[in-house]
């Protein structure tokens, strides 16, 4: 982002309905008055701590309305209703924190919104800087714009020097596995595609949930936890290649 171009002059240009503003504005002044003295006696015992389990549960419930039989189109009111908590979630971490001091790291939701609209903006010179970096619009292939934010993540998170870092260490076992070959493979450590295909691989998504249920069958009939061994796989594959 150059300067002169902050996220107030980004916005200003964006023509954000007032709905929204006035529709956040009580979902906030909400949340306050549960977690304020009088309000809610669960809600004010709450923590980051507390919450956590909340906000993932949440995720999943989006998940599902996405995924449920038709589609998002036939299940908006159901959609709806899942972001909702989602967004809850965050207001709700924003509100815990802002009755921190800011010295303790306190900060409030504005400080949320204002943070993740600089990073949008940011990560997207050739939306909204395209005139200070000579790129236009739409003119960049999808695979350029994919290694400009990389590069942009790079700059911004200098102290994540080894291939792996910056993976969430706690992601559910498949995802944790498919993020950290997907990192290798952008290192260079992990061939982007496989020399030769295996006889009897899976072909189609419908065949390699087939395959993936056999292999969660038969370590279940021998006792064998199939999360905690992918995981465990996934982690001892990127520590056998940090720093290679």
């Amino acid at each position: 982002m150059s300067q002169g171009h902050g996220t107030d002059d980004v916005a200003a240009g964006l023509g954000v309905p007032e709905r929204t503003g006035q529709r956040f504005a009580e979902l906030v002044a909400v949340m306050d008055r549960l977690r304020s003295p009088g309000g809610c006696a669960w809600d004010g015992q709450q923590t980051h701590e507390s919450l956590v389990r909340y906000l993932v549960e949440e995720a999943y419930e989006v998940v599902e309305a996405v995924e449920a039989e038709g589609g998002p189109a036939a299940h908006a009111g159901l959609l709806v209703e899942e972001l909702g908590d989602v967004l809850l979630q965050v207001v709700f971490h924003a509100r815990v924190a802002q009755e921190r001091p800011r010295a303790e790291g306190g900060f409030d939701v504005a400080d949320v919104l204002e943070a993740i609209t600089a990073k949008l903006v940011r990560r997207h010179p050739h939306v909204f800087d395209a005139g200070a970096t000579g790129d236009v619009a739409g003119e960049q292939t999808l695979e350029q714009l994919h290694s400009r934010w990389e590069d942009l993540k790079r700059a911004e998170k200098p102290e994540r020097t080894g291939p792996f870092d910056g993976i969430p260490p706690h992601l559910p076992a498949l995802a944790l596995a498919e993020k950290t070959l997907a990192r290798a493979r952008k290192q260079g450590l992990e061939p982007a595609r496989p020399a030769a295909e295996e006889p009897g691989a899976p072909r189609t998504e419908e065949e390699l949930g087939e395959a993936l249920l056999a292999l969660v069958r038969a370590a279940s009939a021998r006792g064998l936890d199939a999360e905690r061994a992918l995981r465990g796989a996934a982690r001892a594959y990127a520590a056998a290649r940090n720093g290679a």
